[in-house]
This record gives C-alpha cells, sequence and structure tokens, in this order.
C-alpha cells in the first residue's frame, strides 16, 4: 500500500485508545475489525478519500472490508435530469473504471453492498424489457474479480445494508439488528437503543464524494455532506464513526 500522506489519527483520549489495544490483543479468541467505506459515487470521490480509508483501516487493525454501496455514479444514466455539459455514457464508465482501480489495488478482496446508483443500468434494462442474462455481473464490468457483491451482508451479527429504506437508526429498531448503512450523504453517526431484552446501534457511515462535481448539484442548496468512514471493532460489538478533516 502506498505511504500515507497525512496524519488522519483519531484523537482518542488515553482510556480510549488503551480499550482498543486491549481489544487488539485480546486473547479471547479472532478478533474481527471491519473497516466500512462510504459511498463512493466514482468517479466523482474525493481523491485524499481513499488514503484516509487506507490510514483507517491500518490504525483499527481491520480485518475485512464493507463497500457500502454507490461505488459508481452513473450520472449519464440516472432517472433524473443530467448535466448537458456531462460526461457521456462510455467516458464516465472509463473513468470510473480507472478510479475504481485505486481502490481494488489498496483492498483487493471487499464486500460491496450494491447501491441504488450502482444498480442504474440494471434497472434501465428492466425498463425496456431486456433480460437479465443480457447483463454482464458488476465485477465484469468494473473490473474487480474479488470484490464480492450483494444486497446485504451479515457478519457478527451485524448487517451491512446501502440504506434506501431509511435511517440506521429506525432500520436498526425495525429488525431488532445491529446495522450499518449509507446512502444518506449528510448524516453520520452511531446510536445505541437498550430495552429489556435487547441491545442494538445503528451507525450511519459517511461518504467520500466530491461535493463539487457537477453529479451532485442537485444537493447543492441542501446540507453539505459528512465526509467519513466507519470501523465496527471486536467482533461486531463496537461501532466508531471517523469523519476526515477536510
Amino acid at each position: 500500500m502506498q505511504k500515507i500522506k497525512k496524519d488522519y489519527r483519531l484523537r482518542l483520549t488515553k482510556a480510549e485508545y488503551d480499550t482498543i489495544k486491549e481489544m487488539r490483543i485480546s486473547d479471547r479468541g479472532i478478533i474481527n475489525n471491519v473497516l466500512v467505506i462510504g459511498d463512493l459515487h466514482e468517479p466523482f470521490s474525493l481523491d485524499s478519500y481513499l488514503e484516509f480509508c487506507i490510514s483507517k483501516y491500518e490504525q483499527f487493525d481491520c480485518t475485512e472490508v464493507v463497500m457500502i454501496g454507490d461505488i459508481i455514479d452513473n450520472h449519464y444514466s440516472s432517472y433524473h435530469e443530467t448535466n448537458a455539459d456531462g460526461m457521456g455514457g462510455a467516458d464516465e464508465l472509463e473513468y470510473a473504471i480507472e478510479r475504481i482501480a485505486r481502490w481494488y489495488k489498496a483492498f483487493p478482496k471487499a464486500t460491496v453492498i450494491i447501491g441504488n446508483h450502482d444498480r442504474m443500468v440494471m434497472r434501465k434494462a428492466q425498463t425496456s424489457s431486456i433480460p437479465s442474462k443480457w447483463i454482464k455481473s458488476y465485477k465484469e464490468v468494473l473490473e474487480v474479480p474479488g470484490w464480492n457483491f450483494v444486497e446485504r451482508y451479515v457478519k457478527d451479527n451485524v448487517q451491512y445494508l446501502h440504506g434506501e429504506g431509511g435511517t440506521a437508526r429506525t432500520k436498526c429498531r425495525a429488525d431488532m439488528m445491529n446495522t450499518v448503512q449509507g446512502h444518506l450523504h449528510t448524516q453520520a453517526y452511531c446510536e445505541h437503543y437498550v430495552g429489556q431484552n435487547f441491545r442494538v446501534f445503528g451507525c450511519q457511515v459517511g461518504t467520500g464524494i466530491n461535493f463539487s462535481e457537477y453529479s451532485f448539484s442537485y444537493a447543492k442548496a441542501g446540507k453539505k455532506p459528512a465526509i467519513g468512514c466507519a470501523v465496527i471493532l471486536n467482533n461486531g460489538k463496537l461501532p466508531v464513526n471517523l469523519l476526515m478533516e477536510l
């Protein structure tokens, strides 16, 4: 992996750092720490977001990677109004593949949640009554054979979703299950809910988009995006949201 140019270390108290360190060297068995990468919307992500995610993978001794969805934007194929001065379909796709190659080099094994922007072309095919057998797989098109594309992933009693069905805080309570999701670019939080017979958390992951790109002009009048990622530590027990300093 490339050397990190900037110091993105999380500002932890000594007690917090000691707790995380204890988990790393625990003799209770294998400790699984998951890095959760936010929506990329390639080719429109921040260049520095990749470095940030690599640094967090290393800092928290992560053992696997989950990409929370919308790794590709497909702006040219949107059901909403597109930018007349933007790239055409072939150019945007080739540029996205080039940008995604950086992520694939850093994380050659990853679970990728399929987001609403990822499935845009498949939706267009269905609208045109084209059978799915005619369509290539995501890993073929994006040239990432080591990535596993799924709608939902469960590990250590934590479900990872893209998030079209609502917020993490509502989904975790509806399913009575720890939930990590993206999709909502302006939200990044971890909330815990405790009842008589259950305890669950909802973790809303930030994003890595470059908000100045034309593909996000629809949201210019809204809130700024929350740029960051998350780590789910200690076999699904400790969610931590990590925001990037810009």
